[in-house]
């Protein structure tokens, strides 16, 4: 898919995106560079593949530096945004695509440790990086988006929680953003097609993906919603603070964010 934003139109932007060495945040770091942003390729252990990702935008000509972190760590969280204002000395955008919660071997509450806490303490020890004028970008889906209305399925439910409870914690937060001239949109999306997370459910539930699919008539790939977080990082943000990317038409409307 072609990149949606103009050449240059986020030139000297430095950006960075979380879990982003892979899927979703990948391409949306290409979009952003080849528009001209500086971008951090952040990664919690995929370091090989962050490497590659920032050596082909160099490549293309444009900037990318790599920094692994993990985001349920403080430490490594501080480490992070240490080597961003080392590096560029502050941050225009910041989004907020890292998550996960249907990983084998992690601690029971890992999908909220994630989900929810290290999405409000990466955006606090971004703060101070982060001027009037810039924008963070926190990524879900409508599954996570509309849970406390439409019930998803139950291998998903988990990291659904988890999504809304990062973003409630999220969007308490924007009255506080918006003083220091920080703008603030959450992209929400139906299961996109070719992600980690459509792969573990359907190992888990082989007729999950294909039965949403059937439900909306259509479901985004990776490039194509990667596409729309790049937009949003750019658009005006709506009164609601939320962009919703595909069809709607299966989850209940929340009363108290006008869906």
């Amino acid at each position: 898919m072609s990149n949606p934003l103009a050449p240059g139109s986020l030139e000297g932007k430095r950006a960075l995106i979380t879990g982003s060495s892979r899927g979703i945040g990948a391409d949306t770091a290409q979009y952003l560079a080849s528009a001209g942003a500086g971008v951090v390729i952040n990664y919690r252990n995929k370091e090989a593949r962050a490497v590659k990702l920032a050596n082909a935008i160099r490549e293309a000509g444009g900037t990318a530096i790599t920094v692994g972190a993990d985001l349920t760590d403080r430490d490594s969280i501080a480490s992070l945004f240490d080597t961003v204002s080392k590096e560029w000395g502050g941050l225009d955008i910041l989004v907020l695509n890292a998550s996960g919660g249907m990983e084998s071997g992690m601690a029971e509450d890992y999908a909220m440790q994630l989900n929810r806490d290290a999405q409000v303490n990466v955006l606090n020890a971004a703060l101070p990086l982060l001027g009037p004028g810039s924008r963070v970008v926190f990524v879900t889906s409508h599954q996570a988006h509309f849970i406390r209305t439409t019930e998803t399925m139950p291998e998903y439910e988990a990291v659904a929680v988890s999504k809304r409870a990062g973003e409630d914690a999220l969007r308490a937060l924007i009255p506080s953003l918006e003083e220091k001239g920080i703008e603030f949109v959450v992209v929400s999306g139906d299961m996109i097609e070719g992600t980690i997370t459509a792969t573990l459910l359907n190992r888990l539930n082989p007729d999950a993906i294909n039965a949403r699919k059937e439900a909306a008539g259509k479901l985004f790939n990776v490039s194509e919603f990667a596409a729309e977080i790049a937009q949003a990082v750019v658009d005006p943000v709506p009164s609601d603070h939320t962009r919703l990317v595909g069809d709607i038409s299966s989850f209940a409307p929340i009363a108290d964010e006008k869906h």
